[in-house]
């Protein structure tokens, strides 16, 4: 019998995904589940990987069109 995975895993496996596609936004939701709903419980080094990745691009993006505004301006 095959076991089903928990909220958690299927978070992670779904920001590893996003990761690959590169829609970086949806990463980040993903990531933000999975730091939800551990509570108590640290983030493995793997999810913390996941979640600078993920908001590192994010940001990056960001940072990016902010000075192409700022030059034009």
């Amino acid at each position: 019998m095959a076991m089903t995975p928990s909220a958690r895993e299927e978070n992670v496996y779904m920001a590893k995904l996003a990761e690959q596609a590169q829609p970086y936004e949806e990463m980040v939701e993903f990531m933000e589940k999975v730091s939800a709903a551990v509570e108590s419980k640290e983030l493995t080094v793997e999810e913390r990987n996941l979640l600078s990745v993920a908001y590192k691009n994010v940001i990056g993006t960001r940072r990016a069109s902010w000075r192409i505004i700022s030059l034009i301006e």
